[in-house]
């Protein structure tokens, strides 16, 4: 299911971004078996305001896109926590790189990965998401593979339900994205996608310090208990 007025509009900041998420998410609010899962950097502010306004746990999935070396901001694939990893094949069609070059990408990215962990969760373990409803947000998509990688990561634990909420992708990302998941939504679906940050006024690059506040803002709330099932799990 895909939930989306379609507005050809632009977003103030992802602060805002994460605010018009709110409304559709709705009937996930005060439910202790719903966590939200953000995509660092750009995806922790706009999560953490939907997680302050549905009253529900905030957590991270750590994703890395995998740029081609002319063009890092064209994803070939992602990788995620795990050891998960998504391969663009249009990508790599479009832009041809021999092996030693795509495992010189991965290992960058994985050690960049592996950083991130110790830098923004510490000794806090990963959350268990068997059996819990997760919501996966990033400030948006282009070709998907990042937040694919985050699917594929996430239903390796059996999670009740997976929804992915994000204020701007293409349709055809969103299309694909339809398929994996029980539900996606998403506010604006322009006709051309250019860049993200094309569709925001303000867009700068989130810092390591900023994700780290606002996790440890989140994480210090007082929620309801979450379901018995992750306390079976735990």
């Amino acid at each position: 299911m895909i939930h989306s007025p379609s507005l050809q509009t632009t977003l103030p900041n992802r602060a805002e971004a994460g605010r018009r998420l709110v409304e559709p998410l709705l009937k996930y609010a005060d439910r202790p078996e719903v966590i939200i899962l953000a995509l660092p950097r750009g995806g922790v502010p706009v999560a953490y305001e939907v997680a302050i306004a549905l009253r529900v746990r905030l957590d991270l999935i750590l994703v890395r896109k995998l740029g081609v070396p002319s063009h890092p901001e064209y994803a070939m694939g992602a990788i995620a926590s795990g050891g998960v990893q998504i391969l663009n094949e249009d990508a790599l069609r479009a832009h041809p790189i021999d092996r030693a070059g795509f495992e010189a990408v991965v290992a960058r990215e994985a050690q960049e990965l592996s950083r991130r962990e110790k830098a923004y969760r510490g000794t806090r373990p990963p959350p268990k998401v068997k059996g819990q409803v997760v919501i996966l947000i990033d400030d948006g998509l282009a070709t998907g593979s990042s937040m694919m990688a985050a699917i594929q990561a996430v239903k390796m634990q059996a999670p009740e339900r997976v929804i992915v909420a994000v204020p701007v992708a293409p349709r055809e990302t969103v299309e694909d994205l339809s398929m994996q998941v029980d539900e996606v939504i998403c506010p604006l679906i322009p006709d051309w996608m250019m860049s993200i940050g094309y569709w925001y006024l303000d867009f700068p690059q989130t810092s390591d310090e900023e994700v780290i506040d606002l996790l440890q803002r989140a994480w210090e709330r007082k929620l309801p208990s979450v379901s018995c099932t992750e306390h079976r799990d735990a």
